[in-house]
């Protein structure tokens, strides 16, 4: 496999595996990768099972979503983490921030008791942070971050968007990820900037 000067490693190939059972995201990176040529294939349609995220970070868990798809298909296999970092909780909930959710996916609660444990903290700093890892089939891997800042707000506002959406505005804006228009949230997320970043640092644009 060829590698940059900047001695990260290459993408070849026609094809790359999405490690994610989310047909967003597939749609997503497909649109981002058809000038290229390059075709995505998500875990789903292949049938790839979801691995148990126990990582202690967020480039552990995407790591550990993208190899084992890699290892599996012979295939260069791309996959992401991401989260809510609030500074005042000392980056919680973080990595766990689905899991906050529980088992019903109930981000309602889950913004309530972000806003429960921050009581009556001034400090309302919050990123959104998005881990993406490229993996090849020998085990080498990628990754890279990408942030999105802003602060939180309470009560929720907007019904767009999901997950913690509602009580982010990132900086810049008077409207949460929840208010705001798709595509201008598309334009500043954490996971633009993470795919910007792996794509310049690995791909052939």
């Amino acid at each position: 496999m060829a590698e940059h000067s900047t001695g990260h490693r290459h993408f070849h190939g026609e094809e790359l595996i999405l490690a994610t059972h989310n047909k967003g995201k597939v749609k997503e990176i497909a649109q981002r990768l058809e000038r290229l040529n390059v075709s995505v294939v998500g875990a789903d349609a292949l049938g790839l099972p979801e691995p148990v995220e126990d990582g202690d970070s967020f480039e552990a868990n995407a790591a550990l979503k993208a190899l084992p798809a890699a290892k599996a298909t012979g295939k260069i296999a791309l996959a992401d983490d991401s989260g809510l970092s609030v500074t005042a909780l000392s980056g919680a909930p973080g990595i766990y921030s689905a899991r906050w959710a529980g088992e019903s996916k109930d981000f309602t609660a889950a913004m309530q008791r972000v806003h429960d444990e921050l009581g009556d903290t001034p400090n309302r700093h919050a990123a959104f942070i998005c881990v993406i890892a490229l993996a090849w089939p020998d085990g080498h891997v990628e990754t890279v971050r990408g942030e999105c800042e802003g602060a939180l707000v309470w009560p929720i506002r907007g019904a767009d968007g999901f997950g913690y959406d509602p009580m982010f505005q990132p900086d810049g804006y008077d409207v949460t990820f929840g208010e705001m228009d798709f595509a201008e949230k598309q334009n500043i997320s954490h996971r633009k900037k993470a795919l910007d970043k792996i794509f310049a640092q690995c791909f052939t644009l």
